[in-house]
């Protein structure tokens, strides 16, 4: 293994836990004829043994990976309703009161910042991709063009640019460089500006065996320990985390400068103490999950293929990025799932990546199969109330983790 470093403490004390091999990019799903353009990249995932922080070995350049990114926050109605939540909450958490200025790291096609609109905020995204850009700005929201970090908010700052909130949901864990991240709001963060970070929580991951949330694009997995040593670095000081069941188990980090006016909850010394315990702070923990997540492997391997064998379809349900890791580090391809369906139209008409399944939209279904593996699971019950009418006609679902199972009527 390389010299790698840690990208929180810079520690070389790295440990690769699991290696999931050559795999290609979870973003691009190539047409028949681009199939055999496909690019793999290495991709293990390590643990420092310093700070506890879990970050990927090697990833693709991230302005390869999110300049001309395919997934679109609007057509994701479980994001949709958590973001209006979510505004919600931070607005009544921290009292913000209305013509607050709402800066979002990240801003996809603006769908966040229109619920923080809604409640009277005034609002400005920051996103590197061009299509989410351009359906952001047809709802009358500014989104400039371009990474967050230490040189973008200088810029700001220059432009007297002075959020009081600063969001960044599912990007935190998506950087390249860790310290310029931070340093950009330290350097952007007044007295009281709140930073609200939503992150996929490493201690779910580790419990449900939820492996398939590393991808190329997320360089890291974070938990709080790692992350309060981070932010006393720059001058920024933990002050309060909540949880949300959205994407399998995820928390919701505010953060704010050391001299802020905002307490710090009791919760997050509660929280560091129940990450010990669960073993985030020793390297047994990683070895096991990594036996768990085999054993899961031959265990849906097995199912798939009695599947088949007694001539039960079984088509793919959603082809998120988690859907390629799983698909790849399992070797599932065409022979035991059919086809995948979607209803993200940059997907429809494509293939999986690496495993070359074909991605359908869901209209286009003429007969039902009797199974659906389930690649969203973290949306199993939005999917469960959208397919009652298939599961109450005999239809299943198959969950993968963190135990493979069956659910029906």
């Amino acid at each position: 293994m390389k010299n790698h470093k840690c990208m929180n403490c810079r520690s070389q004390k790295l440990e690769r836990f699991i290696d999931f091999g050559h795999q290609p990019s979870g973003n691009f799903f190539p047409k028949l004829d681009e199939i055999n353009e496909e690019q793999t990249f290495p991709f293990a995932m390590l643990v420092c043994t310093e700070c506890w922080q879990v970050q990927i070995e090697e990833f693709p350049s991230v302005k390869h990976t999110f300049s001309n990114h395919p997934y679109i926050t609007g057509i994701n109605q479980p994001v949709v309703l958590h973001f209006q939540r979510l505004a919600n909450d931070i607005i009544e958490k921290y009292s913000i009161p209305k013509n607050s200025l709402v800066l979002d790291i990240g801003a996809n096609d603006g769908t966040l910042l229109s619920k923080f609109r809604e409640k009277g905020m005034n609002i400005l995204g920051i996103d590197p991709n061009r299509g989410t850009g351009k359906l952001a700005r047809k709802q009358d929201i500014t989104i400039f063009q371009s990474f967050w970090n230490k040189e973008t908010a200088k810029a700001m700052k220059m432009l007297n640019i002075s959020p009081d909130v600063i969001t960044a949901t599912s990007v935190f864990y998506h950087i390249e460089d860790l310290h310029s991240f931070v340093q950009g709001l330290d350097t952007l963060m007044g007295k009281d500006t709140i930073f609200c970070t939503q992150c996929v929580y490493m201690k779910e991951v580790i419990e449900n065996k939820q492996f398939d949330h590393f991808y190329h694009e997320h360089t890291m997995i974070h938990a709080i320990t790692p992350l309060k040593s981070l932010f006393k670095k720059y001058n920024l000081r933990l002050l309060d985390v909540d949880f949300y069941s959205i994407h399998g188990g995820s928390f919701v980090l505010y953060v704010g400068r050391e001299e802020s006016s905002f307490p710090t909850s009791t919760k997050i010394e509660d929280i560091i103490t129940k990450e010990e315990q669960i073993g985030l702070n020793q390297i047994e923990t990683y070895y096991n999950f990594t036996k768990e997540v085999e054993y899961n492997k031959q265990n849906l391997i097995t199912l798939l293929k009695e599947l088949k064998s007694s001539g039960k379809r079984v088509f793919g349900l959603g082809a998120p990025l988690k859907g390629s890791t799983l698909l790849n580090y399992y070797a599932i391809k065409p022979d035991l799932i059919e086809c995948i369906t979607e209803i993200n139209e940059h997907k429809i008409g494509r293939y999986t990546p690496g495993t070359h399944i074909p991605i359908i939209s869901e209209t286009d279904i003429i007969e039902q199969p009797d199974y659906y593996l389930l690649l969203s699971w973290n949306f199993l019950d939005f999917f469960t109330e959208k397919y009652h009418e298939y599961l109450a006609n005999g239809g299943k679902f198959i969950v993968p983790h963190p135990d493979v199972k069956i659910i029906d009527n």
